[in-house]
């Protein structure tokens, strides 16, 4: 449910005001309705990043310990683990948000995408951001690196435990369940680490907004 909520907002910070911008050719959006988006933006995507992992935790308990799933993943932890993804999230968005907004830009006032990412809003910027582009690369890594290799590691334990099964039913069940989310995972993390781990000299615009339309549009879209 979390997931879902996340996926709809996510969606709807992005493709609504591209598609208003394209069907009536108004490519314009104010400085302060960029800067709103960009913190949602951010926060629903830092979010998605960790409750993906979460989620992904969830189903290695469900699958390696079977017996002691009600008491690891019980109401409270359970809240927990959506606390702390959606205060992270939002933490990082905020700092994120504070800095683009206080930084002068004096070169075009053209944003080369299809939405304010702040990769392309630091392309204006009249100032070194060498420091705030590592800032940006520790929170891809904390953000969605790290949890990228907690779900691939937990899905290998999930695939031995998977392989021991007797049931071949069992066995059809959690092969589905995971590869869906595996699926969906992937397309999140890997162009989405990809554009931000780059440094601003070796993007592209157009690979940019190509690997957006991946964890921007697609990644809700596989979201039942």
């Amino acid at each position: 449910s979390q997931l879902s909520l996340i996926d709809l907002n996510y969606v709807s910070t992005t493709v609504p005001k591209m598609t208003f911008n394209y069907l009536l050719w108004n490519k314009s959006i104010s400085f302060i309705g960029c800067a709103v988006q960009s913190f949602f933006f951010v926060t629903l995507a830092g979010t998605e990043g960790l409750l993906l992992a979460c989620m992904a935790y969830d189903r290695y308990v469900a699958i390696c310990f079977p017996l002691h799933y009600p008491t690891r993943m019980n109401k409270r932890v359970c809240v927990l683990m959506i606390a702390g993804s959606w205060i992270t999230g939002a933490g990082n968005s905020s700092a994120h948000t504070a800095y683009i907004l206080h930084i002068p830009y004096c070169r075009s006032r053209t944003i080369n995408h299809f939405f304010c990412d702040i990769p392309a809003m630091m392309t204006l910027a009249c100032i070194d951001t060498w420091v705030y582009e590592c800032t940006v690369f520790a929170s891809t890594i904390f953000l969605l690196v790290l949890p990228f290799i907690a779900i691939v590691c937990s899905y290998g334990r999930v695939l031995l435990a998977i392989l021991r099964m007797r049931s071949a039913a069992g066995r059809k069940k959690a092969y589905w369940t995971c590869s869906t989310h595996l699926t969906v995972v992937t397309l999140f993390y890997a162009p989405f680490a990809y554009t931000y781990l780059r440094s601003r000299s070796l993007r592209s615009p157009t690979e940019d907004m190509i690997l957006a339309v991946f964890y921007i549009i697609l990644t809700p879209v596989l979201n039942p």
